[in-house]
Parts: structure tokens; sequence; C-alpha cells
């Protein structure tokens, strides 16, 4: 299947993906997207824990709700998309976000929007994001070669960090201006954006070919024995579901830490978050290059051993001087993210067969963000049980630990992911 893509419309390594016209497509598409959905993530939960007045309880549900459809439907989801063009199935996703997401200023304005609703839009779009993140990840080695993985996410990952410095500081003064609900719109067009931009990938794809096992269970067993046979794909999943986990801990609770603890405004809680992207920004501009020094896979265990523990200042933040705790430890554990997920992303890419591309994904996520709702729920009781602040210490001190995995496993003595055999 490979071979046949690269005939259609792979462009040689030595050429830069700037002038890959499909490439471009798929990245102005999704750079819009993204920008959509940094103001979802955080106009959603102000609407929920302002206007809604939603207990810890009910934001953990909230935040668990839009990770829950990588529990429920993440390892078919990788075999539907093994056995489809991952275009169309990434288009469907696209379209049926947008209509989901402005179903929530509609509800707004004729008065009848609940919390109740908020979390089944959650849910339903995480089922469009399952297939719609599958089909990306495994899009990608198709359409660009393997030889340019890490230059093609390094600018997805550009993109999305700028995403991340602007977005969140455009919903802040958007929830203070028109409000939460109508912020809202704007993630459900960037949806569309995103489609008219994949409608433009001029390369045709090619139809799967047809495995010799259809039988859904054993597909799914075919996917989950190369992930967790393999010791170095295992590392890096359970590095990345515990970082995760933890990091639901925190979705589920710091918008109630810096509105209800600190007394903060909707939009000084978006500037806030906005110095996460500053550190992702920084990480996806730097991750060639530590990645060409270093090597990509030290790069991976690396990037979240030196970062990680930064975000220990996040919970000893206040409503003075301190608040700047809160920004240092963002920019350092988004800008680790940002280049750990390049290395180690663009290293599952290179070492896996391409018929298995879906399915391997499928899996990781099905673990690593499968691990964010239960994160989520976790904070939920947690905030409710000892409090906000303690739950942000249980958080930060188990994501501290994540790097371990990566750390103890074979990744520490590779250099070059070495590609299985098809």
């Amino acid at each position: 299947m490979i071979d046949s893509f690269q005939s259609l419309g792979k462009y040689s390594p030595t050429v830069s993906l700037w002038s890959h016209h499909d490439f471009r497509a798929l990245w102005a598409g999704d750079t819009i997207s993204q920008f959509g959905s940094t103001i979802g993530r955080t106009v959603v939960p102000l609407l929920a824990a302002g206007t809604l007045a939603a207990t810890p309880w009910e934001m953990g549900v909230l935040s668990a709700s839009s990770m829950a459809a990588f529990l429920l439907i993440g390892l078919p989801a990788g075999v539907w998309v093994d056995r489809l063009r991952r275009r169309p199935v990434m288009l469907t996703a696209d379209f049926a976000r947008a209509a989901l997401l402005l179903s929530i200023p509609l509800a707004w304005w004729a008065d009848v929007l609940t919390l109740a609703q908020l979390v089944l839009v959650a849910l339903l779009v995480g089922v469009c994001t399952v297939f719609f993140d599958v089909a990306y990840q495994s899009y990608l080695p198709s359409l660009v070669g393997r030889d340019q993985l890490v230059e093609g996410n390094s600018k997805l990952e550009a993109s999305r960090a700028v995403a991340e410095v602007s977005g969140p500081a455009a919903a802040g003064g958007l929830a203070q201006l028109v409000g939460a609900a109508n912020g809202v719109l704007v993630n459900g067009l960037g949806y569309l954006s995103s489609a008219y931009f994949l409608l433009r990938i001029r390369t045709a794809e090619p139809v799967p070919e047809p495995s010799g096992e259809r039988k859904l269970s054993r597909e799914i067993a075919e996917g989950l024995r190369f992930v967790f046979h393999n010791r170095s794909l295992s590392a890096i999943v359970g590095c990345t579901g515990t970082a995760n986990f933890f990091g639901g801990i925190t979705s589920a609770v710091l918008v109630l830490f810096l509105v209800r603890d600190l007394g903060l405004s909707d939009g000084a809680v978006g500037l806030l978050f906005s110095a996460a992207g500053v550190g992702g920004v920084l990480g996806a501009v730097t991750a060639n290059w530590w990645n060409t020094r270093l090597g990509q896979t030290r790069v991976i265990w690396l990037s979240l051993l030196v970062t990680q523990p930064i975000g220990l200042l996040i919970p000893l933040a206040a409503a003075d001087w301190r608040i700047v705790f809160i920004a240092l430890g963002d920019v350092a554990l988004a800008y680790g993210a940002v280049v750990y997920n390049i290395a180690q992303v663009s290293y599952r890419q290179a070492i896996c067969p391409d018929r298995l591309l879906g399915r391997m994904n499928a899996s990781v996520r099905f673990v690593v963000w499968g691990a964010m709702p239960l994160g989520g729920i976790a904070g939920g009781l947690l905030g409710e049980w000892l409090g906000v602040r303690p739950a942000l210490w249980v958080a930060m001190v188990g994501g501290s630990v994540a790097a371990a995995w990566v750390v103890f496993s074979p990744l520490r003595t590779e250099r070059e992911p070495v590609a299985a055999e098809h």
C-alpha cells in the first residue's frame, strides 16, 4: 500500500514540506481546527463552572465525558480505519463535530442549555475525535513519507502550540465579551474550516488492501499484540497513559482552582492557559534541533524527565505574585509534552507497517486517552474529598513520575527507530 501511494504523491525527503501542496492543505485545516478546539476546551469548562454553577464532581464528569469515547470505541475504531480510506473518515468526523458543537449556542439562545447537554455533546464529539485522530495519525505517513515524519509532526505541533497560546486568551476574552456559550461557535466553525482544507487535498488515496482476517476481535488483537509485544512501544504507552491520567485530574480541578480559590476572571484564566501555549510553541520550534543532536529515541525519555517536575510549582500558586508559578509550570509542562509527543508519535509511525497503522494508533490511544476520563473522574472525587488544591498536588506529583516508564526501557539505549517487518 505504501509503494502505490508513493507513486501518487509522496515527495522526496530532500524537498521541504513547505512545497508539498497536500501537506499544506492538511496543515492549514489542522491549524484552524486546533485554534477552534483550544477555544472550546476553555469556554466549555468556563460555561459549566460559571453560568451553570457545576460542582467539582460535575466538572469531573464533564472532563471525563470528552475522553470517554477512547475507552468505549477506541479499539474497534482502529480496525475500521484500517479498512477504510482515511480522508473520508476525517471529513465525516469534522462535519459531525461542527454540528454537535453548534447545538450549544443554539440551546443557549433558546434558554434550554443544561449541563446534561454539555456532557452529551462532549461525549459525542469525543466519539468523532477518536475516528479523526486515529485516521489522521495513520494518514500522515502515506501523505508525506516516513522520512519526513519528524518535520511533518513538528509543523503540525507548532500549529497546535500557537493555537494554545492564542486560543485560551481569545476564549477568555470571548467569554467576558459575548458569553461562553457564544464562544463555542468558533470551535464549531473551526471544524468546518478543517473539512474545507481536507477537501483541497489532490492526491487520490488508494483503497486499503483487504486483510485476510476480517473478524473484528482478531484484528483488534493483532494491533494490541504489535504494541504490547514491543517493549519500547509498551513503555511509551505506560508513560503517556500515566501522564494523561494525572493530566485528567488537573483538567477536572484547575479551572475551579483559578476561578474559585484564586478569584480570577475569565479573561485572566484564558491568559494563564495561554502560557502553556508559549511552552508548546518553543517545544515545536526546537524539537527538530533536539532530535538531530540527541537522537529521536533519547529525546522521548529526556524531555519528560527534565520538565515534568517543574509542574510542582502550580499547586504553590496564590492570588498574589505567586500566580507566576502557574505560568512557569504550564510553560515547562507544555514544552516537555510537545517535544515528547513529536518524538514518540514519529517513532510509532516510523516502526509500524502501514497496514497496522490504524490499529496501532487506536491501541495506543485506547490506553493513553482512555486514562484521561478516569483521571477526570478521580479529579472530581479528589476535589470533593480533599479539596481542589490537594487534588492538584496529587496530579502534579503523579505526572512527575510518569517518565520512569521510558527512562527504564530499551529506549534509553536506542538512538533511532527501526521499522518492523511488514
